[in-house]
């Protein structure tokens, strides 16, 4: 016993606190110095009492303080079962992906997809045309685009019609928002839209316009209040996506100048960066790339905000991550590995504190696994990915609908992929344990192999200069080819069987009365020429402040300032096109190396 390290014996000690905590009918613990009192069990129809957290059974000391240091209890150091001790009973994790058309008929959607939730948990799908920083047109080349799988954000007027009706600083309200190349133009919209509401509840409370002070006080306290997630992460869209509009040392200063706005203004509640391998794997990579990459990524960022002089908890507790989840086995571990590497690397190179060693994720089933045949058999493909996710105690799911193979969803396909979610939360008996796969031996296997061929990319990266020098080397976007080709050929030959895909085929045609789909979602023509007139009128308004408003802009980017603080102002009398085109002036547009 006095050979034992500090933090093993530490670990000995609470073992048998922490037994007797779990055996109590009700446990108290502290969420923002508030006090959560959570039932220790919950009792079926039959009268078994289900534990919420079951613990092993342990005597010997050396297999506790191996379970304690790789696995531990879910709200414990690695984080293996879980960022928390328990699930919030208020609200389920789910969070889905919306946008089609007009800001007016996103708005719509949303308020349908949460009309019956007590948190509103937003998540906002852009067009191409707004994902490239570009502002809707007649030109041919956008105008089929305008609204077409994604809604056409281009002015703040836009931004504001996207979240009427939802309190965007209720506690209880969340917002997502999926863009990355024009990703600080589209925030400094969304904080304006947030600030824009409090003033007009103040005017609509005291009959009057604010004075300086009180716009300034408001403007405070809704940075402070407002939460959600902007994407921003523009590593992995030269890996794998391609909507990198700038260079990519110019978006990553303004990455770090959101980053340092946010720790001036105090803005805890809204992260600054989704760290995304959800794209990367619809590319193609399997999921222990897809983990690598993004892993090694969010390191990279760190580094950066490190570069700049900011303090590490300063800026990483405001990180969050994004991940895909298919059947391949790994994705049972996904979060698993994700929290343990990114704690321990926290803990022991960065001597993070707690919050900044806890890495939030939010996972979205596969796209790529639902295919445009047999389309009904999607839903099932996406159950079992979601079962897998809640599970693993992911932070927020969103679940694919069946149709996305050829569509944007609609509502009833929305519904059906909500209630994928509810069933399992719900219904589902088993999920009244929140750590259940801890124990299984297949499981601690899966997760020490996955969590090792992680940690090897990370050396074959490092070997090529780190991320960024393997970016100028094109070895992640080649690697992700060369995976996804593998794939694409064991389907094609049927070695990966894939059900109604490449065996178990439907004979029938569709004049033998096999069903095809009928509803279609896309964006009109009215609601494409409605977007350009709008940004027409929204330019013609603001024509006498825009010149000087860009203008500023360019000067602040030339002069190393903060780029975002100039956004909120700019973003007021300057269109989404008008300002990409400036700001290319000054930081350039994306190439990539051949």
């Amino acid at each position: 016993e006095n050979a034992l390290s500090e933090e093993n014996r530490k670990l000995l000690q609470s073992w048998p606190e922490l037994k007797k905590a779990y055996r109590a009918g009700v446990m108290i613990t502290k969420v923002r110095d508030k006090e959560i009192r959570t039932e220790l069990t919950t009792t079926t129809l039959s009268g078994t009492r289900i534990p919420k957290v079951c613990l092993p059974d342990f005597a010997d000391y050396g297999e506790i303080i191996r379970w304690c240091m790789k696995e531990n209890a879910p709200g414990f150091f690695p984080y293996t079962a879980g960022l928390f001790p328990f699930k919030r009973t208020a609200e389920d994790p789910k969070r889905q992906f919306a946008g089609e058309g007009t800001p007016e008929r996103t708005n719509r959607r949303f308020h349908y997809l949460t009309k019956d939730d007590n948190a509103k948990r937003l998540s906002t799908a852009f067009d191409s045309v707004t994902l490239y920083g570009e502002d809707p047109d007649e030109r041919p080349d956008i105008y089929g685009k305008v609204g077409m799988s994604g809604v056409s954000i281009c002015t703040q007027n836009d931004m504001d019609k996207l979240f009427a009706g939802f309190d965007l600083c209720d506690p209880m309200t969340s917002v997502s928002l999926t863009i990355n190349g024009p990703a600080p133009m589209l925030l400094a919209m969304f904080m304006n839209t947030a600030i824009r509401q409090q003033l007009e509840l103040f005017r609509n409370e005291h009959d009057r316009e604010p004075t300086e002070e009180e716009r300034t006080e408001i403007q405070s306290c809704t940075l402070q209040t407002v939460r959600g997630t902007v994407q921003a992460d523009i590593l992995k869209e030269d890996q794998g996506q391609n909507t990198c509009i700038f260079t990519t040392e110019f978006a990553l200063r303004m990455m770090g100048d959101i980053q340092q706005y946010f720790i001036d203004q105090k803005i805890r509640n809204y992260y600054s960066v989704s760290i995304s391998g959800y794209h990367i794997a619809e590319a193609g990579a399997n999921p222990i790339s897809q983990l690598a990459f993004t892993l090694s990524n969010g390191f990279t960022f760190v580094e950066y905000y490190l570069s700049r002089g900011m303090h590490i908890d300063d800026f990483a507790g405001n990180l969050s991550f994004f991940f895909s989840n298919g059947l391949d086995p790994e994705y049972t571990v996904i979060g698993r590995v994700a929290r343990r590497i990114w704690s321990v690397v926290m803990r022991d190179r960065y001597g993070a504190n707690k919050k900044s060693q806890m890495l939030k994720y939010h996972i979205q089933t596969s796209g790529r696994s639902l295919h445009a045949q047999e389309m009904n058999f999607n839903d099932i493909r996406t159950t079992l990915q979601a079962l897998m996710a809640v599970y693993d105690n992911c932070n927020s799911l969103h679940t694919n609908a069946y149709d996305e193979a050829i569509t944007t969803p609609t509502e009833e396909s929305v519904r059906r992929a909500m209630a994928i979610q509810m069933i399992i939360n719900k219904e589902l008996g088993l999920t009244k344990n929140e750590n259940p796969m801890q124990g299984a031996f297949i499981i601690e296997e899966l997760t020490d192999l996955v969590e090792e061929a992680v940690l090897e990319q990370f050396e074959k990266i490092s070997q090529r200069g780190g991320v960024l020098g393997a970016m100028e080397t094109l070895y992640q976007r080649t690697k992700v080819q060369e995976e996804s080709m593998l794939y694409e050929h064991k389907k094609h030959t049927g070695e990966l069987p894939i059900i109604g895909v490449n065996t178990y085929l439907n004979q029938k045609t569709e004049e033998d009365g096999y069903e095809i789909p009928g509803e279609l979602a896309r964006s009109t023509e009215e609601e494409k020429r409605h977007q350009i007139n709008n940004l027409r009128a929204f330019q013609a308004e603001h024509a006498g402040q825009a010149p000087a408003a860009l203008k500023r802009l360019q000067q602040v980017a030339e002069n190393g300032d903060n780029i975002f603080a100039e956004l909120m102002e700019a973003v007021k009398v300057a269109s989404l096109g008008q300002i990409s085109s400036a700001l290319y002036e000054v930081g350039g547009q994306y190439r990539r190396n051949m």
